[in-house]
Formats: structure tokens, C-alpha cells, sequence
């Protein structure tokens, strides 16, 4: 699931809101705003608390799209 995925463990490091909004330089209020509007997926804590994998957000840096960063041959995910 998209958006509001929850995750008990990871292999992947995952950040916080305030973590994301320093790499962008922009308010940890503006990336929550992002991941409402489906720019960016999140994953919710067993605390409700927000969380961005590291690889989707060093691909945004980097320009890419973060909805096929981490799938192999940028295959679009299924609606």
C-alpha cells in the first residue's frame, strides 16, 4: 500500500520528516505535505509517526522518479 504503508521491520534505513526536510532544505511540515499529495510515500510507525525510505529520497535528490527508483527496469507499480 502507498501513502500510509506500516512496516514493523526493515532492512532499509528510514527517516524521519525532519531527517528529509534538512537533505531538501525546506520545513518538516513541507514534506508531510508531500507525502498527503502522493509526491513522496511514506510509511507509518506502530506510533502513527512518518517515515521516508533513505533510496526514494536520495533518488528525488537526484531527480529520479522515487515511484520507480528502487524497482528493477523502472516498472511503473500497478493502480
Amino acid at each position: 500500500m502507498r501513502g500510509g504503508e506500516i512496516v514493523e521491520s526493515s532492512s532499509e534505513r528510514l527517516l524521519t520528516p525532519g531527517e528529509v526536510a534538512a537533505l531538501f532544505r525546506v520545513d518538516p511540515k513541507t514534506v508531510t505535505r508531500w507525502a498527503a499529495a502522493g509526491r513522496i510515500s511514506s510509511i507509518r510507525t506502530p506510533g502513527g509517526h512518518r517515515r521516508f525510505r533513505e533510496s526514494e529520497v536520495h533518488a528525488l535528490l537526484r531527480g529520479e522518479d522515487a515511484l520507480t527508483a528502487d524497482r528493477p527496469n523502472g516498472d511503473s507499480p500497478r493502480v
